[in-house]
Formats: C-alpha cells, structure tokens, sequence
C-alpha cells in the first residue's frame, strides 16, 4: 500500500510580504512611543474641538464716528448736562444677548450662547450717547460732578433686543424712558422707541440693528434737548 503525503501549499512571495508588512505594522502599533503619539494627537484634537465650542464672540457698538455718520444728523445742544448711570433691569445689567421669537413665543426670552456684548447694553449706549452729546457741542459732566444748575438727564433702559417675527427676519428694539431735571425739578420726560432692521438672522446683524437704533435714538435724544427750556 502506497501511502500518499499531502504537502501544504507555500506561500508565494507576494502573500509572504504582505505578513511580513502586517506583523511589522503590529510590533510598531505596540511600541510605547507610538502609543503615546496617538493619544497625544487625540487629545490635542479633543482640546481644539472644546476651544471652539467654548469661544464665544464679543461684539460692541462700534466705533462712534463710524456710526454717528450712518444716523440722522443730531441738532446742536450747547447747554451741558449731567448724566448719571442708566438704569436697567436685571437681565440688561449682564452681557448676554437677548432675542425673542415673536413668531413662536414672544413672552420667551433667549440668549446667543456663542455672542456676548463686552459690557452691560446701558453701559454701551452710555458711552454713545455721551460722545455724541460732545460731539453736538454740548458738555457732558458724570453724575457725581455736583455741578450746580446743569440740567440732569436720568435715564431708564426698557429694551434693548433682537426680535424675530419669522425664523429669517429680525428687528432690533431699543426703548429709554428720558427725565430731564433742574434744579430737582422736572422739567421734561419722554420715551423714545427706535427700531432697526437687522441685515442677517443672526446675532452679528443683531448687532449691527441695535447699534443703528441705538444711534437714532440718541439723535432724536440730542434734538429733544435743544427744545426744552432748560437754563443756560
């Protein structure tokens, strides 16, 4: 009986190399220093997706020339004033950016979680109206100057937010309630409402709509002043 021995095959050159290759990427997958390589690398990547999460836009006013130059021309008001800090609710006394949906909710109040003012809304409207009231003609003297017989304007902030009346179209509002005093006595008082249709439905045209109200409504501020009977 002729007894048959069944060889298995060899394999070829090209099958061998690709084991070579597979064990030689496996003992390097295995080296500490490679290891160490690749959770760097992921943590990095880790690190640069939480940094852009968390980065979060500061915007402003503007440059007051920029805008004052975009609103309507205010009237000269040579006599000076005093004005004091603005007074504003609560949620106007942070930085936070503040939108309504009118379309859905308009008792809601929102936040841009990647958008923040660099300081207080009052704070900013504050700073523009004081450089545009200079810039008519007229003094501006801080609140506790003391002067004697300046006209003090005392300002209350009612709005100061982004409005969507449908998901692509916004409107920025801006509300001050102005009293004008001499002398502790009540000379005027006025509100002035100002709207401003923002370019994107964003927080940046949110922005660029509230700067122009915020303009506006000074201008008007500025011309309503040189009207009042105010001692010289």
């Amino acid at each position: 009986m002729t007894t048959m021995t069944i060889r298995e095959p060899r394999p070829t050159h090209d099958h061998a190399h690709s084991v070579q290759k597979v064990n030689m990427h496996s003992r390097l997958l295995r080296r500490p220093q490679f290891v160490a390589a690749a959770m760097l690398l992921l943590m990095l990547g880790a690190c640069t997706t939480v940094e852009r999460r968390q980065t979060q836009l500061q915007y402003d006013l503007g440059y007051p020339a920029a805008r004052a130059a975009a609103a309507a021309p205010a009237r000269s008001s040579p006599v000076p004033v005093s004005v004091s800090e603005i007074s504003a609710p609560s949620w106007m006394d942070s930085t936070r950016m503040y939108y309504r949906l009118d379309y859905d909710n308009p008792l809601e109040a929102h936040t841009y979680a990647q958008a923040r003012w660099t300081m207080a809304p009052s704070r900013l409207f504050l700073q523009r109206l004081k450089a545009r009231v200079s810039e008519a003609g007229g003094g501006v003297l801080g609140g506790g100057d003391g002067a004697v017989g300046v006209p003090r304007l005392r300002i209350e902030a009612d709005d100061f937010s982004q409005v969507f009346s449908a998901p692509k179209v916004s409107t920025a509002r801006v509300a001050m309630r102005v009293s004008v005093l001499q002398d502790r006595k009540l000379i005027a008082q006025r509100t002035f409402t100002t709207s401003a249709p923002a370019p994107t439905p964003d927080a940046a045209g949110g922005v660029h709509a509230l700067a122009l109200a915020s303009d506006a409504m000074i201008a008007d501020m500025i011309a309503w002043l040189s009207t009042l009977p105010l001692a010289r």
